[in-house]
């Protein structure tokens, strides 16, 4: 239970030099975090958000004593989204509570989470602290919290890639694509020629090939096992297919004509799901081998 709360005028001036008040409290005894909050035009103002939160964090009030891993498991049990993206932001919040877990969401300051997200290697800071902002936003929302600590004063800038050089000639891609052989390697020329991404690739079926017209349909994503819907309206595209498209086309073997995939890289069965002892699940390994 608190011990103490207060509302008081800041040094701080407005932008028109008006007073701006602020409130802090304690959760327990001498030594335990105060939280304070500012920016009130009012000392009115100050006092209504004040008495919210200490109604709140009083006697059957969850925010005084919900951590962050039990607002990460109700989180998840009610976002609604695909398995595939559920699953990952399950993967990036777990890095979270591995460090803040057992940390109360009354308690969780900003510098806590800037600390946390140091440690997080740099190939996905980004997404993981993404992913925090995201669900402490909801809890927001849902008054637990009165502020998101995974926003203020914690940046959160994009991951500097590395430049990466593309091929210089088709013949250096045919190169490649002789390494991988009969089955990979027209993947790799078509994918060249058309722009697409793997999981668009891997998804492609026998009906979204139109010769007539000269253009390859993009309607479905292959990702960790499972086909699914693009991710944006904009995502589903023709794509115009270059004649070196069509020749590598050609050079596949034939697939079964019981697929309906027109890469073969796997099978649904059942029809949401592809085989996960796929090809292409021991492609990297390939691409690897092939492209040095």
């Amino acid at each position: 239970m608190w011990q103490q709360s207060q509302v008081f005028e800041l040094k701080a001036k407005s932008m028109d030099g008006q007073p701006l008040w602020a409130y802090r409290y304690r959760l327990e005894g001498r030594g335990s975090a105060r939280p304070q909050v500012g920016g009130f035009a009012t000392r009115a103002d100050a006092l209504n958000a004040l008495e919210k939160v200490l109604a709140r964090l009083g006697p059957g009030g969850r925010a005084a004593t919900m951590t962050l891993g039990e607002l990460v498991d109700e989180y998840l049990e009610m976002h609604q989204a695909e398995r595939v993206t559920i699953a990952k932001l399950r993967w990036l919040l777990g890095k979270a509570t591995a460090t803040l877990g057992e940390v109360r969401l009354a308690e969780l300051s900003p510098k806590d989470v800037y600390a946390w997200r140091l440690t997080i290697p740099e190939g996905h800071r980004f997404e993981a602290t993404q992913a925090l902002r995201q669900m402490l936003n909801r809890a927001v929302v849902w008054e637990l919290i009165d502020y998101n600590p995974a926003k203020r004063g914690v940046p959160n800038p994009l991951r500097r890639y590395k430049e990466k050089r593309p091929f210089e000639s088709w013949q250096q891609i045919e190169a490649v694509a002789d390494r991988l052989g009969a089955t990979y390697g027209p993947m790799v020329v078509f994918a060249a020629a058309t722009g697409l991404r793997p999981s668009e690739l891997f998804a492609l079926e026998k009906r979204d090939i139109d010769r007539a017209l000269g253009v390859v349909y993009v309607r479905r994503a292959y990702a960790n096992g499972w086909l699914k819907h693009t991710k944006t309206r904009l995502s589903n595209r023709a794509v115009p297919l270059q004649a070196i498209a069509l020749e590598a086309l050609d050079r596949r073997p034939p697939a079964s004509t019981r697929s309906a995939i027109c890469m073969t890289c796997a099978t649904p069965t059942p029809p949401s799901r592809c085989e996960p002892a796929s090809p292409c699940s021991r492609s990297r390994a390939s691409w690897a081998r092939a492209s040095r």
